[in-house]
């Protein structure tokens, strides 16, 4: 069966990509992150991204596999991504199809110094 945790910024599914389609797994969890594009994205804040998965996936070893599981990680990412963000790390995207600030609102360098 197919789990999956859907939040603002990252999706998760119990699931292998095979031929661009998500094939259900008890093994496996596959991480979209930003599936909207809303963020820019540095390669190092990126696989920052990853490996927080990879901790927080390891963390829950010996757990069921249940939607539950799978919201927390989400939800741990997500408080990831916002310091990602705080910390200047990643930017909004102004050219994103929506302009959604819910992590707060961009930060705007005052020409003054």
């Amino acid at each position: 069966m197919l789990l999956k945790s859907t939040t603002r910024h990252v999706r998760i599914f119990s699931a292998e990509i095979q031929k661009n389609e998500l094939k259900p797994s008890n093994n496996v969890l596959t991480l979209d992150v930003d599936p909207d594009n809303e963020l820019n994205w540095s390669e190092e804040a990126l696989q920052q991204v990853y490996r927080k998965f990879e901790t927080l996936v390891e963390s829950y070893a010996g757990a069921d596999l249940t939607e539950y599981n799978l919201r927390r990680i989400g939800s741990d990412l997500e408080h990831c991504i916002r310091d990602l963000l705080q910390q200047g790390q990643v930017s909004y995207n102004l050219n994103a199809r929506v302009l959604n600030y819910s992590m707060g609102l961009p930060q705007v360098e005052s020409g003054e110094s």
